[in-house]
């Protein structure tokens, strides 16, 4: 497989022989990743959140209780004034989702200095490297802030992150200057390219970066259009159809005029496995998020489920973003849920 990591002046893209699969293009008013600062409007204990005043019309979410059990700050107070980091954009009626762990990325390891939690990324799933890892951090982290060491800390030396731990050590002593100094509501603390984070990322994977003027060539444009559209066609004559709603996406697999040898049961296969590939690259392009639905054509078979769950797993594996099947509900319908990004 061909995997080729493009960029321009406002946009980084990713193709699999041929294929687009992953586009984001700079968008100034997408915030997903800064940290911000922001008044504490009010509390409401029954839904357990707070609503933050980050200078848009819309008031962000914000959690009364962060994930991380090791979380460090203050019971939260209307009137309090706190930076907030963007882990959701707004949709629909909804506001910012907002956390106050707030996460400082690097190239090898996520610096979160509101927390004393050192993990290690899911991605490296040997028990020994993880333990290792864990260790460096550690030992590099002491009692000073949490870190996460990303994949690309596996083959860097331990003084490599150490000093990546500095840097960004500065950079929040930086940004608590800021919070000292007094700020509005909106005011940007930290800003965080996801264009540049995207680029970053693939390029920790070892595909190297080819550069364009200005836009992407002519195929792939065509490719982003129809990522706009509601139905795939895919490669044996069957399609996709993709509806996003506030609470999920549903992917419905049709066999429409899909041509294989053999009898129906052979053709459902053929055409599900067919889907799966385009499924991964949609679900990247378009950035699905949460829970994720896929209606695939029904199949008698045993086996044959098992290999289009294979099949999706291993189109999904080649994703940056992290994916958790669920397997099948009873009625047939793959379940699955991927972490949600900006936007």
């Amino acid at each position: 497989m061909e995997r080729i990591l493009i960029t321009g002046p406002d946009f980084c893209a990713v193709t699999e022989d041929g294929t687009l699969t992953e586009y984001l293009q700079r968008d100034p008013k997408q915030q997903y990743g800064d940290i911000l600062g922001g008044t504490v409007e009010r509390i409401m204990p029954g839904i357990g959140c707070a609503f933050v005043d980050i200078g848009r019309k819309k008031s962000g979410f914000l959690p009364l209780e962060e994930l991380s059990q090791s979380f460090e700050g203050e019971k939260l107070k209307s009137g309090m004034r706190i930076p907030v980091q963007i882990r959701k954009e707004e949709t629909g009626s909804k506001g910012a989702f907002l956390t106050r762990d707030l996460t400082l990325a690097g190239r090898t390891i996520l610096l979160m200095p509101m927390n004393r939690h050192i993990g290690v990324s899911s991605r490296i799933t040997e028990d020994d490297e993880r333990e290792r890892l864990r260790s460096i951090g550690k030992e590099i982290a002491g009692d000073e802030s949490g870190l996460v060491l990303r994949t690309a800390a596996q083959a860097a030396d331990p003084d490599e992150i150490a000093e990546e731990v500095r840097t960004l050590a500065e950079e929040w002593q930086r940004i608590r200057e800021r919070i000292r100094e007094g700020y509005t509501d909106g005011t940007v603390l930290y800003h965080q390219d996801p264009v540049e984070m995207m680029a970053r990322d693939y390029e920790m994977m070892g595909i190297a970066r080819r550069t364009e003027a200005e836009m992407l060539p002519g195929d792939l444009q065509r490719q982003l259009r129809e990522a706009e559209g509601r139905m795939i066609r895919i490669r044996n004559g069957g399609n996709i159809v993709i509806d996003r709603c506030e609470a999920m996406t549903v992917i419905d697999v049709n066999s429409a005029s899909a041509r294989t040898e053999g009898g129906p049961e052979d053709s459902y296969l053929e055409t599900n496995l067919a889907a799966c590939e385009s499924i991964a690259a949609q679900i990247r392009l378009r950035n699905l998020g949460g829970i994720i639905l896929i209606d695939f054509i029904d199949m008698k078979a045993e086996a044959d489920r098992q290999k289009v769950a294979d099949r999706l797993a291993e189109m999904l594996g080649r994703d940056r973003r992290k994916t958790v099947m669920h397997g099948w509900t009873k009625l047939g319908i793959m379940e699955m849920t991927r972490k949600r990004t900006g936007g």
